[in-house]
């Protein structure tokens, strides 16, 4: 009988193409999958160590998965990712229940390491994060459709509150041929959306071909068939480029969505924090990209409480949110995090303070946001269908405009059948904040 193994991803959506990597590894060797813990015989976590409120979503993982073994429903229990990437020795001596605590660079050997826990090894193992594998097979975790093409690993902005360049080293880009070799596998696997991730996408490619890849590699994409809607993630505002936007503007494949994560507008912060810009600046940019790609949904994450921001500087950064009027938008407390340069700064603010800050800004974006989708009562937009909601009794999925996890959805009615994966014709008849309700139109 295989032994099970079952896979718990945390964090964000790279970490989560390195699971679906480790996943291949093993079934390929003859692992059997499950999709919950509690039903394996092995319980791999890939963790998450971003930031204060990932770590503890990992440990309270792992603490349950260690009861689980305790009373003899899972056999074993292996670490990985970034908490113990970031830790090391002392995230194994933190966590005795796991039968083996290894690096990012150590994820590309996983089948030798289940092996040998289950032949009765402890095993604590750090290869050099340089290691971790840029590209390979993957088992799709997803929705079917649509998956994350990852095109780089590891950061060298060194913004001084992020602790990725720690863990995930510095920024290595995918080869252009295996970036789309892999886009091509998945295109023929039936997936029809892909959405292009990195720390900082838009700096595809510097590392290897001396400057931004990004338009070209993007361009090329849009080349293989069967794929129907590209989007793009982390875009760094000073390196979007005439280029990128004209590329995004003429190309029908790839959705007009951009996510430009600026985390704050004050030019003092912004210095402070190792990042580009001005209010000034910043509004001129997002004018810019409005004027050159029509239509185009504007995504950008904050913090709040970055230390020695004033009450004056956060009042800064709500009227330009409610100036610019994004359309997608994320705001987080700031997490004083060891390692980075801003965790030694002065004036640190309490974590009460920065995440009422974060409220505030969420509040008046949910006002913005339910304002931007009233102006769409009565419109037509091309969804892609996820599934049924049997409670509601109605379909739901996204258009365009949403990235899958972390925009909204559309609910609506059909009176012919669908699949998951479908895409049909909506027209919006009622909002609710952030989502929308609408029907499917009769063709």
């Amino acid at each position: 009988m295989p032994v099970k193994v079952g896979m718990v991803s945390l964090g964000c959506s790279k970490n989560l193409v390195d699971s679906e990597r480790m996943l291949h590894k093993l079934k390929k060797h003859g692992y059997e999958l499950v999709t919950e813990p509690g039903l394996a015989d092995i319980a791999v976590v890939n963790t998450c160590g971003f930031i204060k409120s990932a770590k503890e979503e990992a440990i309270e993982t792992i603490l349950e998965l260690g009861k689980l073994k305790a009373d003899g429903t899972l056999k074993k229990i292996v670490l990985t990712g970034c908490l113990t990437e970031r830790y090391k020795e002392e995230a194994a001596e933190l966590f005795p229940e796991a039968d083996a605590v290894i690096g990012i660079g150590d994820n590309k050997d996983i089948v030798d390491i289940l092996d040998k826990v289950l032949a009765g090894e402890k095993y604590i193992h750090f290869s050099p994060k340089l290691d971790a594998e840029l590209t390979g097979e993957r088992i799709i975790s997803t929705l079917p459709f649509f998956t994350y093409l990852k095109v780089a690993e590891g950061c060298s902005n060194c913004c001084t509150y992020c602790a990725i360049p720690l863990i995930r080293g510095k920024f290595r880009s995918v080869p252009m041929e295996d970036v789309l070799a892999e886009a091509r596998t998945l295109a023929e696997n039936g997936v029809t959306e892909l959405v292009v991730i990195a720390q900082d996408t838009s700096r595809y490619g510097e590392d290897l071909y001396g400057k931004s890849k990004l338009p070209e590699l993007l361009r090329e994409l849009c080349k293989i068939d069967g794929l129907k809607w590209i989007r793009t993630l982390y875009c760094y505002p000073e390196r979007i480029t005439d280029e990128l936007l004209d590329t995004i503007a003429s190309e029908e494949k790839l959705v007009k969505y951009l996510e430009i994560p600026i985390q704050h507008c004050d030019k003092d912060i912004l210095s402070r924090m190792g990042r580009w810009g001005s209010p000034e600046e910043l509004e001129a940019l997002f004018s810019h990209i409005r004027e050159k790609v029509p239509g185009v949904i504007l995504r950008t994450t904050l913090i709040t409480g970055f230390p020695g921001e004033t009450e004056e500087q956060f009042n800064e950064l709500a009227e330009f949110v409610q100036r610019v009027r994004f359309d997608r938008l994320g705001c987080f407390a700031y997490s004083q995090e060891e390692g980075t340069k801003a965790s030694d700064f002065p004036d640190q603010i309490d974590e009460e303070t920065a995440s009422h800050r974060a409220d505030i800004i969420m509040e008046q974006q949910l006002m913005i946001s339910a304002e931007n989708n009233q102006k769409l009562m009565g419109r037509e937009f091309e969804a892609v269908v996820e599934g049924f909601d049997r409670f509601g009794e109605c379909w739901f999925g996204r258009t365009a405009n949403d990235a899958p996890d972390i925009d909204g959805k559309v609910f609506f009615t059909s009176s012919k059948p669908l699949s998951v994966g479908d895409y049909v014709r909506i027209r919006i008849t009622d909002t609710l904040d952030y989502d929308l309700i609408g029907e499917v139109e009769a063709t």
